[in-house]
C-alpha cells in the first residue's frame, strides 16, 4: 500500500456576494497573486499559473484538471477547506457542493474544518471596503455542531470520502477554538453511529512549537522541544490523530530567539519586519521525532510566501526549488512508513494556496516540477 498523501485544497477561486462586498466586485484570490511584486533581491513574485490559468472553479472542467493532477502527483484525494461559521452560514462552499452532488471528479476527498474568524486583515491591511475589523465571526453551540453533522452526512456516506479505520476523516483547524471540543467530538461520534457511521476519525491541526512553553515546568519564548506536549493537549481531548506542522518552530530554530523577539515586535510598527528564510536550511528543522508517532500526520510544504496576502511583513522562505521539495516528501516518508498502512498520512500544505505561495499547481517557472517531485519520491520509496 502506497503512502496516503491528501492535498489540502482552497475553494477561494471563484466570486461570491461577500467578497464582492468587502473587497470589490469579482474578488478572488487571483486579485493578490497577480498584484504581487518582488520585495527584496531574488525574490520569485508574482507566481503565474501555467497549465489551469488563473482557473474559476465553477468549471466542472477545471475540478477535472485538477484532480488528472493529483493522480499524476500520486496523491489518494483532495482535502477542502470547509468554512462553517455557525448558524448554518457557510462560505466558497459551491466547488465541493458541485463535487458532491455531480459524483465528479471520481478522486476521493475529505473535508478541513476552516473554523476561523475572517477579518479585514485577511489580506493587505487597507484593502478592504469596510472599516469594521471582523467581517464573519465563528460561533458555536451544541444546537449548531447537531446541525453541521447533518449537512454534511451526504458527504460522509459518499463513496468517495476518505476515511480512517473505516471512519470518515474529519480535520480541525483551529481545534483549541473550539468551546467544549470534548463534547463536541462526543456529539458528532454519537450521531455518526446513530446514522450508521462507525464514527469521526477526528484529525486536529497544530504547529509542534509556540511561542510559550506549555508544559508548565520552565517559562520559554519560542520553546522547540514540546512537541510531545503540543500533541497530547488535542489527543487527550478526544481527537483521533493530529496534523502536524513544524514551520514555526523551523524559521524559530533557524534564526534564534532573539531574532524571532525582535520581528514579532517589529510587526505592529514601521521597523522592517522580514523573517525570511532558505527553504532547505528550514526543512531541516521542520519535522520532530514524534511525527513519526501512530497517530501523527505531518504535513509536506512545498513553498511559503505570504507576501502576495500580506505584503513585506511576513516570513517567506526562499529558494523552494521541486528538487529541494522533493528530499522533504522523501524525509517525510520515511517518517511515516513503519505506521499501520491506514495511517501512513500526510497531508500537502497545500495544494493550491497561490496566495501563500504554497501550491504544487504548475507554474510558469517550474511547470509540473513540484508534482513530478511527490511522484518521483514515491516511486523512490517504493522501489529502492
Amino acid at each position: 500500500m502506497k503512502p496516503r498523501i491528501i492535498g489540502l485544497y482552497l475553494p477561494q477561486y471563484h466570486p461570491i456576494p461577500e467578497n464582492d462586498e468587502w473587497w470589490g466586485k469579482g474578488f478572488t484570490e487571483w486579485i493578490n497573486v497577480a498584484k504581487a511584486r518582488p520585495q527584496f533581491r531574488g525574490h520569485y513574485q508574482p507566481r503565474i499559473p501555467a497549465d489551469l490559468g488563473f482557473y474559476d472553479l465553477r468549471v466542472p472542467e477545471v475540478r477535472e484538471q485538477q484532480a488528472d493532477l493529483a493522480r499524476e502527483a500520486g496523491l489518494e484525494g483532495f482535502c477542502y477547506y470547509h468554512y462553517w461559521f455557525g448558524n448554518g452560514k457557510q462560505l466558497l462552499e459551491r466547488p465541493f457542493n458541485e463535487v458532491l452532488a455531480s459524483g465528479k471528479p471520481t478522486l476521493p476527498f475529505c473535508l478541513c474544518w476552516a473554523n476561523h474568524d475572517w477579518t479585514n486583515k485577511t489580506w493587505t491591511k487597507g484593502t478592504s471596503l469596510r472599516r469594521d475589523s471582523m467581517i464573519m465571526k465563528m460561533e458555536y453551540s451544541m444546537d449548531d455542531h447537531r446541525q453541521h453533522f447533518m449537512a454534511l452526512l451526504p458527504a460522509f456516506r459518499d463513496q468517495r470520502y476518505i476515511t480512517v479505520d473505516g471512519k470518515p476523516l474529519f480535520a480541525v483547524w483551529a481545534p483549541n477554538d473550539i468551546p467544549q471540543v470534548e463534547q463536541f467530538i462526543e456529539l458528532w461520534q454519537q450521531m455518526a453511529r446513530d446514522n450508521g457511521l462507525p464514527g469521526i476519525h477526528f484529525v486536529g491541526y497544530t504547529p509542534n512549537a509556540s511561542g510559550r512553553s506549555v508544559s508548565g515546568k520552565k517559562l520559554s519564548l519560542w520553546a522547540t522541544d514540546e512537541s510531545a506536549q503540543h500533541y497530547n493537549i488535542l489527543l487527550n481531548k478526544g481527537f483521533d490523530a493530529v496534523m502536524s506542522s513544524g514551520l514555526f518552530r523551523a524559521q524559530s530554530v533557524c534564526h534564534g530567539k532573539l531574532r524571532m523577539l525582535a520581528y514579532y515586535l517589529a510587526k505592529n510598527t514601521f521597523l522592517p519586519a522580514s523573517n525570511r528564510t532558505d527553504y532547505a536550511k528550514t526543512m531541516k528543522h521542520y519535522y520532530v521525532p514524534e511525527d513519526a508517532w501512530e497517530n501523527v500526520y505531518p504535513t509536506l510544504l512545498p513553498q511559503w510566501d505570504r507576501t502576495p496576502r500580506a505584503g513585506a511583513r511576513t516570513n517567506p522562505l526562499t529558494n523552494s526549488t521541486p528538487e529541494k521539495f522533493q528530499k522533504t516528501v522523501e524525509e517525510a516518508l520515511a517518517l511515516v512508513r513503519n505506521k499501520q498502512p491506514e495511517h501512513q498520512i500526510l497531508f500537502l500544505k497545500a495544494w493550491n494556496e497561490w496566495g501563500e505561495g504554497n501550491y504544487v499547481e504548475p507554474d510558469q517557472k517550474y511547470g509540473h516540477g513540484y508534482i513530478q517531485a511527490i511522484r518521483q519520491a514515491i516511486e523512490k520509496i517504493e522501489n529502492p
